[in-house]
């Protein structure tokens, strides 16, 4: 019997050495997120976001699978962490304030103002 049991989809234990990584990858992550100080709401939001590239379908099935299959791989998000970790780069913006970003003071906190809390 083929890894694709002949219908086109992973079967036996390709199947579930798949399942496995994908439950290995995903507690990873989830641990290092929440190690790392991430906040609940963010996660979420960061959880749901590939589905987000559903939208391309509306330009047509060949563009939508294309879109569904960058954003679910997991080569963007490893190069993404990978470039923060090694920059040293926590984000865009700092935690002593809004206004406070890596390209140095905007807004209120450029002008030298309190920003509100």
């Amino acid at each position: 019997m083929s890894a694709n049991g002949g219908n086109g989809y992973v079967t036996g234990m390709a199947r579930e050495i798949v399942r496995a990584e994908g439950l290995a990858v995903f507690l990873a992550a989830t641990i290092g997120f929440f190690f790392d100080g991430g906040a609940w709401w963010l996660y979420l939001v960061l959880f749901l976001a590939p589905d987000l590239s559903f939208l391309a379908y509306a330009a047509g099935t060949r563009l939508g699978a294309v879109a569904y299959n960058v954003f679910h791989s997991y080569a963007l998000p490893v190069l993404l962490a990978l470039a923060g970790w090694s920059l040293g780069s926590d984000g865009l913006k700092y935690p002593t304030a809004f206004g406070h970003t890596h390209l140095g003071p905007v807004g209120r906190a450029k002008a030298g103002l309190s920003m509100p809390s």
